[in-house]
């Protein structure tokens, strides 16, 4: 028997809640590869399933955690053997499959990817989806052509797991990166991840109806959407992209034309991270592991257990959470 943290749902209410409860491996869902979980994290989808579901969980009881980070400890494919290191994002693991709020998982042997050599499974959940998500930003970014464009990079949502993250890749690799952020007690915590420019919440959430402003920004990595997206869309530089990766701030792009597409050239290029395919999650996190400053990273965690996880589930729902959870099932 080993812990987990259940979620369960009241038939008639509807109504659910979590509690860290004991479970056995017959429990588990059926697959080929069985890890010793160490590490998971927190992201805004885990406290949608650890709560209210979201859509997103159709069955109960669920053990939710869309990351985690292990030790291979029985495999039935000759791609992993026990003791293997391994690391597991998205594949709607945490949703519709078991996830990593437990001390063991099983899951598909096509989904784990092999832990990046010098990091440890807790460096690497302080990186999680977020962080993976932030690197394929990134690199979507260089893929087409920033290298090429003078000027800050705009940040949205820069506080948040994906937007704290994707400042500190950028500052490491050299760009003025401009954060955008709703609370300003966090400039100083922005600041310290490379951020150069601390943007306002308000100066970007005005809908206009111009069909171009000033040209600003030389990239812009996105996790608000809404308006403030439509808004960015209008003042990035000529032929520059925008690399979306989430929708904070609505899933429709309000105040959004045609203009900045076909008279500027800008590219808006959307980001997946759950079904990526193996090669690019390797090429981002051999990246994350050689480009990311892990003292710098150590700086966004906050360390949690099991039994911390519905509240912190509540409070990431409501913006409460800054940089990144990190989640110890074993402690």
């Amino acid at each position: 028997m080993f812990n987990a943290l259940v979620v369960e749902r009241d038939d008639e209410s509807g109504k659910t809640s979590a509690a860290v409860r004991q479970i056995g491996e017959d429990d588990l869902p059926q697959a080929e590869v069985t890890v010793a979980v160490e590490h998971s994290t927190l992201n805004y989808k885990d406290g949608l399933c650890i709560g209210p579901g979201g859509g997103l969980v159709r069955h109960y009881p669920h053990v939710p955690g869309i990351d985690f980070a292990g030790t291979v400890e029985s495999s039935d494919d000759d791609r992993w053997k026990p003791g293997d290191k391994v690391i597991l994002t998205g594949w709607r693991v945490g949703e519709a499959h078991w996830g990593g709020y437990a001390q063991k998982a099983r899951v598909k042997p096509e989904w784990l990817v092999p832990l990046p050599e010098g990091m440890t499974t807790r460096q690497a959940m302080a990186v999680g989806t977020a962080g993976l998500t932030a690197m394929l930003a990134v690199q979507a970014l260089e893929d087409h052509g920033l290298a090429d464009h003078h000027g800050p990079v705009l940040v949205t949502g820069a506080a948040g797991g994906v937007g704290s993250v994707a400042t500190a890749l950028l500052a490491r690799a050299g760009r003025e990166v401009a954060a955008v952020t709703g609370r300003p007690e966090q400039a100083d915590y922005l600041k310290s991840l490379g951020a150069t420019e601390i943007v306002a919440r308000e100066e970007l959430t005005e809908v206009t109806k111009k069909p171009l402003e000033s040209e600003r920004w030389a990239g812009c990595v996105d996790a608000v959407a809404g308006a403030m997206l439509g808004r960015v869309l209008k003042q990035m530089k000529y032929g520059t992209s925008v690399a979306a990766v989430g929708l904070a701030g609505g899933a429709a792009i309000e105040g959004a034309l045609i203009t900045p597409f076909i008279l500027r050239g800008v590219n808006l290029l959307g980001i997946d991270s759950v079904m990526q395919p193996y090669a690019n999650r390797v090429r981002a996190w051999e990246r994350i592991a050689r480009d990311l400053p892990m003292e710098t990273l150590e700086a966004m965690v906050q360390d949690a257990t099991l039994s911390d996880l519905p509240q912190l589930g509540a409070d990431i729902l409501k913006g409460r959470v800054r940089g990144r959870v990190v989640v110890d099932v074993n402690a």
